[in-house]
């Protein structure tokens, strides 16, 4: 940039701040409702950013532009305004039609709308979506500059200290983060609230800092200059701001953090900004908004992979899913390796999630991110919004309930993601009560868009992580901890192998009998075959099997065909949020009374002791399960 070129840039820039001011004030006046006060001391950062990244409103998709998240989205008056200020949409759309349910222009901002990468709002996660991003333009080759925008308060968050961490490991040298150091937040000043040394923080992790005036666009020209041309590490900006700068009666008063101004108090702004009033105008046209809403189209990258065909596992050796898993994964990388990007996430267990292989098949796209799940789920998801295949996998209870926050945000986010979570329910055994997780159906069943995967053994496992690979959207698969048994057919051959497809939503008929109804998925399922194998020779009972693998959704009009006498639901979940509740939904809708209906699951916290022994305990064992029908039916 010449010298001539930069001092017109930042001209022009600060026209466009004081026109901005007076968007952030119109729109949260007319919306009563939004934050001005912090999206006043981050314009000038917002408008110098987009101005100086490489994106262009003709064509805000393309897949070689930089990347900008804004982490503190309830500035999203702030983004919204400089955006549309630069062309990327119509300012008087968003000045009407902020926060109201007919308008994209939502309350926290929103990918989807152009410019907006990442739909944020809870605090600091920006960081880890950044990172993800960061990583993803390493491995496609496109080098894409990642820039994330970040509030002082959200420092203190431990998620912000993880990404840190994960950025100088991996050398992100194309990521730009810059802070709103404004010490300011909604219940006081910031250094009171929660005091944080921002600066050492990321000197310690190894970032390069600079810190700037955030209301000069000097100061914000020459250094985001600077670092775009000549940078070796990550780098964070601290920009000292001043909450609703431009403002007289609004400078430095954290009240405005989240709190609109009245209308004459608007005017005063505008008067003050010398910025034409026309809220009149606005208000009339946002009363004539109707309540309707079209989905807002999210622009999605997908890699289309290999995936391979399937190993199968014979019935002469138990195998544990997980290993299945890990054996499938690494087929799928190195059919795949340089020609589709791809990413795999690790939280130092990867021996015991069966990541090793994977690893040793393809180094380079293997992410040892350490005991760090929330950065680790959060920063994945972004990732596989970049074209690269992403796999997150984890323990049960670490990358489903610890997470729960990232993964609805990554659900959100429309991500592409792929969550393999191993070691669930009472088969994890010994590890006692912390580690058990007894609630993934009810969890995964919160998040609208993710797609929940059960497999009963080895054969069915290796399918659903190729059909998983090679299918668009978010998914998690579930697998226990111990070996099992491959399914086998009545009369021998195994069920999930030759002449055998994995179909989304499609149930699978183990056993057919006339006596009763055992419905189940998962790790148990073997168990409830030999039960019914064992009542079929022993006491001539004829007891039909249906295994669900994919419990959230299912034909299940298709299923009640199927259905026969009474129903008896064994699922290693908690009782009252799994398989039975999800059964029980259907069947009352559709106004179906079975002669009875039970349901054997977790009722409670349990204790260490082996997956034998806790399955015996609740009632999970064949024996147990055969107790279990005998009183039902005899």
């Amino acid at each position: 940039m010449t010298e001539r070129s930069r001092e017109k840039k930042i001209v022009e820039l600060k026209e466009l701040g004081r026109l901005c001011r007076g968007d952030i004030l119109k729109m949260t006046t007319i919306a009563n409702s939004g934050h001005p006060g912090g999206s006043m001391s981050s314009i000038d950062i917002f408008l110098s950013v987009f101005s100086m990244a490489n994106i262009d409103p003709s064509t805000p998709d393309d897949p070689k532009r930089d990347r900008v998240i804004v982490s503190h989205g309830h500035t999203s008056p702030g983004v919204y305004s400089a955006l549309a200020r630069l062309g990327f949409f119509d300012i008087g759309e968003v000045i009407k039609g902020f926060r109201h349910c007919s308008s994209v222009f939502e309350g926290h901002v929103t990918r989807g709308i152009p410019g907006v990468e990442w739909t944020t709002g809870n605090l600091g996660q920006g960081l880890s979506a950044g990172v993800g991003m960061s990583i993803a333009s390493k491995l496609t080759g496109k080098n894409n500059r990642v820039f994330v925008l970040m509030s002082d308060a959200e420092q203190a968050k431990g998620q912000v200290a993880e990404a840190r961490r994960t950025a100088a490991k991996y050398g992100l040298n194309n990521l730009i983060v810059v802070i709103d150091d404004n010490n300011a937040q909604i219940s006081g000043k910031a250094e009171d609230i929660m005091p944080v040394n921002i600066r050492e923080n990321y000197v310690s992790d190894g970032w390069e800092i600079v810190e700037i005036d955030g209301h000069s666009y000097d100061d914000l020209v020459n250094s985001i200059s600077l670092f775009l041309h000549r940078q070796e590490r990550p780098v964070a900006i601290i920009a000292r701001t001043t909450m609703g700068k431009g403002v007289s009666f609004m400078e430095d008063d954290v009240s405005y953090h989240g709190k609109p101004l009245s209308m004459d108090q608007c005017r005063r702004a505008l008067s003050e900004l010398r910025i034409y009033d026309d809220l009149d105008n606005h208000a009339n046209e946002r009363k004539l908004l109707a309540r309707t809403r079209s989905p807002l189209e999210v622009p999605q990258q997908y890699p289309r992979p290999d995936a391979g065909e399937a190993f199968v596992y014979s019935s002469d050796k138990p195998v544990d899913n997980r290993s299945a898993f890990g054996k499938a994964l690494a087929d799928i990388g190195k059919r795949n390796r340089g020609k589709v990007p791809m990413a795999v996430i690790d939280c130092d267990l990867k021996p015991s999630t069966k990541l090793e292989e994977f690893e040793k098949a393809c180094p380079e796209s293997f992410f040892q991110i350490g005991v760090q799940e929330h950065n680790a789920a959060a920063l994945a998801g972004a990732l596989s919004t970049c074209g690269v295949l992403t796999f997150f996998a984890d323990f049960g209870v670490f990358g489903i309930d610890e997470t729960y926050n990232q993964q609805r945000l990554n659900d959100i986010n429309r991500t592409n993601l792929k969550v393999a979570v191993t070691h669930v329910g009472l088969d994890v055994g010994e590890d006692g009560k912390t580690h058990h997780c007894i609630d993934y159906i009810g969890a995964v069943r919160n998040l609208p868009g993710f797609r929940l995967l059960v497999p009963a053994d080895p054969n069915q496992t290796d399918r659903m992580v190729r059909y998983m690979a090679s299918t668009p959207g978010n998914f998690t698969i579930v697998m226990g901890r111990s070996k099992i048994e491959p399914v086998q057919r009545t009369g021998g051959g195994l069920f999930f192998a030759e002449g055998y497809e994995f179909e989304y939503g499609k149930v699978d008929l183990l056993r057919e009998g006339s006596d009763i109804t055992l419905l189940t998925c998962g790790q148990v399922t073997n168990n409830v075959i030999k039960a019914a194998d064992e009542l079929k020779d022993k006491h001539g009972i004829n007891a039909s099997v249906i295994a669900i693998p994919t419990p959230l959704h299912f034909e299940f009009d298709e299923m009640e065909d199927l259905l026969y006498g009474k129903i008896l639901v064994i699922e290693d979940h908690h009782s009252k949020s799994g398989l039975a509740s999800i059964i029980s939904i259907h069947m009352v809708s559709r106004g179906i009374s079975p002669s009875g209906f039970e349901n054997v699951g977790v009722d409670d916290y349990a204790c260490s002791g082996s997956n034998e022994d806790l399955y015996e305990l609740a009632g999970f064992s064949a024996n147990a399960i055969m107790d279990r029908v005998k009183r039902i039916l005899l």
